[in-house]
């Protein structure tokens, strides 16, 4: 090792130095006799700082403690083996360690080493309340500054970091779970902020339930709640859902969950669902006819309540049973998928609306445009899932029929396939995937063959709109309607225009129908379903078939709606372009969740 000799110590040699005339010679590394040194002569001293030093000191004590040299303390937990019972697997452990390196970076251990507490003068000290597995890996920690977090442990570390006062670990422990959060979890996670004072956590953890609350009601974890915690969930004004029927129907759900010992307990829940905010044939048809509510006088009161509130024709009175709930808008991703640019791709792009910046995910594993879609050669019939957890795409089972320029919408948890065209006819067939089943099966059929068709769900209902007629070798400008509970199509009203490769998605609670073409006439206009007629919105700046075809080439532009008042509409471009013109993407819109 190499040595500088002070003439004398090093605080008094800075207090007479200039910043300008103090420099420092820093290792390298300790392994070599190689520096990096710099320094100005002044009186004959020199200031040497060795940047390793200190982590090399650390990991000197690690080495100690673990052949057990010079070591002045042995914590003792109780620890219980995995797979044990818990009168059966507990052990005690005894972990030794050096007094000062556990007070030099752990405040709980520096008060009780630096006071008048017995523990400070014993050899042996019994820690409780902490986990003995937490134990080793939180001393391990103050050896190392490292630390594994997994969901195995993740619990335990943070209770244990919170007890020795080791915020930064408490703190990352917190991070770590803010990003496991998920609908089935959440309400797990939430309470255990609460109970440990994770206040950002338990923050975070609340807007999510508020933000998932129709996820979150379908899982086991909303099952075990307490009446209370339902009552405070189902209170929030911020809980977001598609209609008071989620929160009835949620309530209906855990009460028969365990019916005779909640039984009792439903009038009090039910005073703070907001039955007034139900459609009256809702209340009609779902809400009066059960026996829950037929058993109790206080739940006829609330119903009657509801039917007042409907009747009324002037304003009334705003109360907890009728003030309209106000969600927390969820931040927007839209996922960009292959395409044609102007050969079939297999790009996938997700854009983040807060940001305003494109992030590049993994490739497809085939070049495709849209669900099944064609592959440059073939259109086929195959489809592909994407993990965001792992960045991965793998396969899903295949659809029944091969489909190009299809159109897909999601109901009910059913992702639905209609029309498109299998490379030698247009189709009017159309098929459900069943997630829960892992398979397709086959729907009724449109009264037309439609490809290039614009598809999505609004109610409880798929509107297919417009598209190509193989037959007639006409654009449609008329819809056919699917509801789920009939399994039939109906005819729905028609567009004021033609529309083939029309851009079609809900706003509110209304159909919009964007672009598309009429033979070579590609369209800029856009028109949007109001009751049962079709009104036109303001023209886009551009021509687009197709998301991005404008008749001659794609375009790489984005442009959007602002609607400031009924009169005040415009279509303005987003000062963002994607990352390549392309059109026949599939493209999703979804929840920012992290």
């Amino acid at each position: 090792m190499e040595h500088w000799r002070a003439e004398s110590e090093s605080a008094q040699l800075l207090e007479g130095m200039s910043e300008s005339e103090t420099h420092f010679c820093t290792a390298s590394s300790p392994s070599t006799r190689t520096y990096n040194y710099t320094s100005t002569r002044r009186s004959g001293n020199t200031i040497y700082t060795n940047e390793h030093f200190s982590s090399n000191v650390l990991r000197t004590f690690a080495n100690m403690r673990k052949e057990g040299r010079f070591c002045d303390v042995v914590l003792i937990a109780s620890m219980i083996k995995e797979d044990s019972a818990e009168s059966e697997g507990v052990r005690n452990i005894r972990i030794k360690a050096h007094r000062a390196v556990l007070a030099a970076g752990c405040p709980y251990f520096s008060a009780m080493f630096n006071s008048a507490m017995k523990e400070s003068k014993l050899e042996c000290i019994t820690i409780k309340a902490i986990d003995g597995s937490s134990l080793i890996e939180l001393v391990d920690y103050l050896y190392s500054g490292q630390l594994l977090i997994s969901v195995r442990n993740v619990q335990n570390l943070l209770t244990a970091a919170s007890l020795l006062q080791l915020i930064c670990v408490r703190d990352a422990c917190s991070r770590f779970l803010l990003e496991q959060l998920d609908p089935s979890n959440c309400l797990g996670i939430e309470q255990f902020a609460i109970t440990h004072s994770c206040t950002q956590l338990a923050h975070s953890a609340t807007t999510f339930v508020q933000q998932h609350f129709s996820q979150l009601v379908k899982y086991d974890e909303f099952l075990a709640l307490s009446k209370d915690e339902v009552i405070r969930i189902i209170s929030l004004d911020q809980l977001t859902t598609t209609g008071e029927d989620k929160v009835y129907e949620a309530v209906v759900r855990w009460v028969m969950h365990d019916l005779e010992n909640r039984k009792s307990a439903f009038p009090e829940i039910l005073s703070h669902v907001r039955l007034s905010l139900l459609p009256r044939d809702y209340l009609t048809d779902r809400v009066d006819p059960d026996c829950l509510i037929r058993q109790s006088s206080e739940c006829k009161d609330y119903l009657l309540e509801a039917y007042r509130y409907h009747l009324k024709d002037e304003k009334v009175e705003e109360t907890e049973r009728n003030r309209p709930r106000q969600p927390i808008p969820l931040s927007k991703l839209i996922m960009l998928i292959g395409g044609q640019a102007p050969k079939a791709i297999a790009n996938v792009d997700v854009f983040d609306l807060d940001s305003l910046r494109w992030i590049s995910l993994s490739d497809l594993p085939q070049r495709r445009c849209r669900c099944g879609g064609f592959n440059g050669s073939l259109r086929v019939r195959s489809v592909d899932a994407y993990d965001f957890h792992t960045d991965t795409w793998f396969a899903a089972p295949s659809m029944d029929a091969r489909r190009s320029t299809l159109g897909v919408a999601v109901i009910d948890q059913l992702m639905i396939a209609v029309g498109g065209f299998d490379g030698s006819t247009g189709l009017s067939s159309a098929e459900a995937f069943d997630p829960r089943q892992g398979q397709w099966m086959p729907l009724p059929s449109m009264t037309v063959r439609r490809s290039s068709v614009g598809v999505a769900a609004l109610g409880a209902s798929v509107y297919a709109v417009g598209g190509y007629d193989g037959n007639t070798r006409n654009c449609l400008d008329s819809v056919e309607i699917y509801e789920p509970r009939a399994n039939r199509w109906r005819s729905g009203p028609s567009l004021t225009s033609r529309r083939s490769g029309a851009g079609v998605t809900v706003v509110g609670d209304r159909l919009v129908a964007i672009g598309g073409h009429d033979g070579p006439v590609v369209r800029e206009s856009a028109e949007i379903l109001n009751s049962d007629c079709w009104t036109l919105l303001p023209d886009m700046n551009e021509c687009r078939r197709n998301a991005s075809d404008d008749g001659t080439s794609n375009l790489s532009s984005i442009e959007f709606l602002t609607v400031s008042s009924l009169e005040q509409q415009f279509w303005t471009h987003l000062s963002v372009s994607t990352n390549q013109p392309r059109s026949y993407a599939g493209i999703a819109l979804l929840p920012k969740t992290a």
